[in-house]
This record gives structure tokens, sequence and C-alpha cells, in this order.
């Protein structure tokens, strides 16, 4: 079902979009001195999207102060990148669900999709199950939930938490703007 959406570029693409509204949005803010903030997006070289994404897929979107003297470096949240990680995040998210249970079955269904180690899988169900729930970022938004969530059965139950959203792709977006914002904070290696 999910697996569906990571080999599927139109979702990238709305990704990207989605990416490209925020960093917008934060460029018109502007810097937290009052300064106009410029262009200073760096290249990225992220893994497991579908063959065939074009270089704009690789690019995070960032800013720089124009002030001399402030020249602060303001990068929004993105729904396309957690972090520094080189996965893409909706790859992250997916791939640690689909995994949810250490099965032989299972790591064999996700090796065939996806060439990730095995090792990295489980640091990912891991991070999603320890360093994420401890996050500042999960604390803020975990009361909105309507169902509590117990860190065992992340990230998966994250993902059910959206089952009323029936569009597979537009749940998977909830729950990316939910999570985006540990890409601004440090909480735990993948």
């Amino acid at each position: 079902m999910y697996q569906s959406l990571l080999q599927d570029s139109r979702f990238f693409d709305l990704l990207l979009r989605l990416d490209e509204e925020l960093a917008a949005a934060a460029r018109r803010a502007g810097c937290s001195c009052g300064g106009v903030l410029h262009c200073a997006d760096y290249q990225r070289k992220p893994r497991g999207g579908p063959s065939g994404l074009g270089v704009e897929h690789a690019v995070r979107f960032s800013f720089c102060c124009a002030l001399e003297g402030c020249r602060q470096r303001t990068t929004p949240v993105s729904l396309r990148f957690l972090g520094r990680k080189v996965f893409f995040g909706v790859v992250v998210l997916l791939v640690a669900a689909l995994r949810d249970g250490p099965t032989p079955k299972r790591l064999a269904r996700v090796r065939q999709i996806f060439p990730v180690n095995v090792r990295t899988v489980k640091r990912w169900c891991r991070f999603w199950r320890v360093a994420f729930v401890e996050s500042r970022a999960w604390r803020t938004v975990e009361g909105r939930l309507s169902t509590p969530i117990r860190a065992q059965e992340m990230p998966g139950a994250l993902l059910e938490a959206f089952s009323g959203v029936a569009d597979m792709a537009q749940r998977v977006v909830a729950v990316l703007r939910l999570v985006a914002p540990i890409g601004a904070e440090s909480v735990g290696v993948f």
C-alpha cells in the first residue's frame, strides 16, 4: 500500500511543491533582525526516491540574512528532508512503518523494495520509538492527537492516527507536516 508512494515520482513532486510553499513563506517572513533573506540553498544527495527524479529534488531550501553583521541562516521546515539525514524523510517514515516488527519476512520485503541495510532500518525504528518520542517536536504535537500513541508502536501508529484521511498520499503528507519540525532540532541519530 505505502510502497507504491515510495516509487511514485508524482508524490515526490507534491512534496517538492509543498516545500517550495514553506520556503516562500519563510522568505516572506524575513529575518528576525528585520533583514531581507537571500537564497542560500544547498545541494543534497538524497537516497530512496524513485528513479528519474530531477535535480530540483536534491535542493534543500535555505536563506541567509542580507544584513552585514547578521547573516543569520534560516532553513525552513521540510516535508522532504528530516534534518540532515541522507534518505528522504518519507522513506524513513514508511520503511520503518513497513518494517514494524522484527520478523525476517517483513525485513526481506522491505529489502526487496529498498536496498537499505537492515541495521539502518532498525536504527530508524529506534529513532521513532526512542529519540523522536523524547523530542520537543513530539511533545509539542502529541497532545493534538485524539488517540494516545505508545512509543513502541511508532511510526505505524502515527500513520494510523490519520486513518480518517482516506487518500493515502494526503495521510502521509499530514504525518510529514506533523513531524517536519524535527528537522529544526537535534533529536538523535538515524
